[in-house]
């Protein structure tokens, strides 16, 4: 739900204003009619930071996954070279573990 106010009433109503944001509202505040600020609760302000911090480390992520599931589809994923036991032995090494 997106609601739009006037900074003059989230000035006057902050404790209702927030409420509705911590319970899912973004609100636009605006100034003489001119979008200021958006109002979100924290934790839909983490979820949009974390979705733009993983946005960032892997920008082809999308085509990645598209690319995947026409694998899964066709059955060429069978034909991709197995990592588990590279990663065993390195999990072992890492744990002061023995390795052959």
């Amino acid at each position: 739900m997106n609601t739009i106010l006037p900074i003059s009433k989230v000035r006057k109503e902050i404790f209702r204003v927030t409420d509705a944001a911590r319970d899912g509202a973004l609100i636009t505040i605006t100034e003489n009619g001119e979008a200021k600020a958006v109002l979100m609760s924290a934790e839909e302000f983490d979820s949009w930071r974390e979705t733009l911090e993983v946005m960032r480390e892997f920008p082809d992520a999308d085509k990645d996954f598209k690319q995947a599931k026409r694998a899964m589809k066709s059955g060429a994923y069978k034909r991709y070279k197995i990592i588990t036991p590279y990663v065993s032995r390195s999990s072992r090494a890492a744990r002061g573990k023995r390795t052959r």
